[in-house]
């Protein structure tokens, strides 16, 4: 089935011609018929899958054939997202898909004026996505009113109970029309996302989309046994094996993301680190950049790793083996997005080997290991361009490292 099967508005057909997108994807396939129909929705799918665009298209449509002029008479969809660079992100995609239709999307989040924010709003949308704590804020100023909201969309929700976003979520419900239409979607589900889920939606028609396998299977991921003071080497040796591909490198902590960039510097290699030390404004500029290629190589922590989509990301490398487990199946899902294929490579050092067995039990197989002879491994070290070998430093890492997980077996 194509997109022009569909009835939905020729606007957004058109659009979605525009941003190349000809067939659904599975959610897409299940998801966007029963929204058609006024049904509530229920969905379990892994990230890169094209969540957003399952919910996007058939509500802006619906939205769209109701809406008799491009006067806004009250917010009639509210999109909850657990963080700001999510929110922005599915701001641009309704906008692209909503484009040369009678329907406006704008975005609320924290951390910036909202000064600006409450002028754009006094205007009049039909779609806000919004963060909790900012939204919370307007509506007790009164500058967001919810009394006509016909769609309520949660996206990422099982990331927002983690985050500590459960009792704001049950106590928006309070504002909203008791008949509305609710989409509730999540890359996983247990039983307090199940609670929270039917508390929320009624008669949902329930979507699981390859609940067995956690990873898209257009990613190839593997992991290489690598210690952790020779880290650096290879990332140099694949970052020049791939001179003209966009990588994205995770590390565990702030204070890493910016070692590993002072390395890559000496190196000669340009690179740009994003995370939560960073201010918001500075964080939007370095994805703005990367998403653009003027800098191929971001060093991040998990803040990023939750549903933001960078196109044509070619390479996840995760530098530090992540914790929880879950964490990796998000993390490597920054590539091979929707239909593109991806690649995702995890240096495993001995100290981390427990890691590396929490998530394959996680992932309820192995994970193929990348073979490195020991005459290759040398190479990669002798042919080095970063000459600093500060091991003092890196014995620290490492002994830091090991301190964390013994603290946390004592809780």
């Amino acid at each position: 089935m194509k997109f022009q099967d569909y009835e939905i508005a020729p606007e957004i057909k058109r659009n979605l011609e525009t941003l190349g997108f000809k067939r659904p994807t599975d959610i897409q396939y299940k998801s966007i018929p029963a929204i058609l129909k006024g049904e509530d929705v229920l969905a379990i799918a892994q990230t890169g899958t094209g969540k957003t665009a399952a919910f996007a298209i058939p509500v802006i449509s619906l939205l769209h054939e109701r809406k008799t002029s491009l006067r806004t008479e009250g917010i009639k969809c509210l999109v909850m997202l657990p963080t700001r660079e999510l929110a922005l992100q599915i701001t641009e995609v309704f906008q692209q898909i909503g484009r040369h239709t009678r329907v406006t999307t704008f975005c609320v989040f924290g951390g910036v004026e909202q000064g600006p924010q409450i002028s754009r709003l006094e205007k009049g949308i039909d779609i806000l996505v919004a963060t909790p704590g900012r939204m919370f804020d307007l509506v007790s100023q009164g500058y967001i009113r919810l009394q006509r909201v016909e769609f309520l969309i949660l996206d990422e929700a099982d990331h927002m109970l983690d985050l500590g976003f459960l009792k704001d979520i049950q106590d928006l419900i309070r504002f909203l029309p008791k008949k509305r239409q609710t989409l509730f979607f999540s890359a996983t589900i247990d039983e307090t996302i199940k609670k929270l889920a039917y508390s929320l939606v009624h008669k949902a028609i329930r979507i699981q989309i390859s609940p067995d396998n956690p990873v898209n299977k257009n990613i190839e991921h593997s992991v290489a046994f690598i210690e952790m003071d020779d880290k650096r080497f290879f990332l140099e040796r694949m970052i020049r094996e791939h001179p003209d591909q966009k990588i994205l490198v995770f590390v565990r902590t702030q204070i890493r993301a910016e070692r590993v960039a002072k390395a890559l510097e000496r190196m000669e290699i340009r690179s740009l680190t994003m995370h939560g030390g960073k201010e918001q404004t500075d964080r939007l500029d370095v994805l703005k950049r990367f998403k653009a290629g003027e800098i191929r190589v971001l060093i991040a922590t998990d803040v990023s790793a939750r549903g933001i989509d960078i196109p044509n990301v070619d390479f996840v490398i995760n530098y530090d083996l992540p914790e929880p487990p879950e964490n990796y199946v998000h993390r490597i899902g920054r590539t091979g997005r929707g239909t593109a294929r991806g690649q995702a490579v995890a240096f495993c050092s001995t100290e981390e080997k427990p890691l590396l067995k929490d998530i394959e039990a996680y992932l309820n197989k192995p994970i193929a290991v990348l073979d490195i002879s020991k005459a290759d491994y040398m190479a990669t070290k002798d042919n080095t361009a970063d000459l600093d070998f500060n091991l003092k430093s890196l014995m620290q890492e490492v002994a830091s490292f090991e301190d964390v997980r013994r603290k946390k077996k004592k809780k």
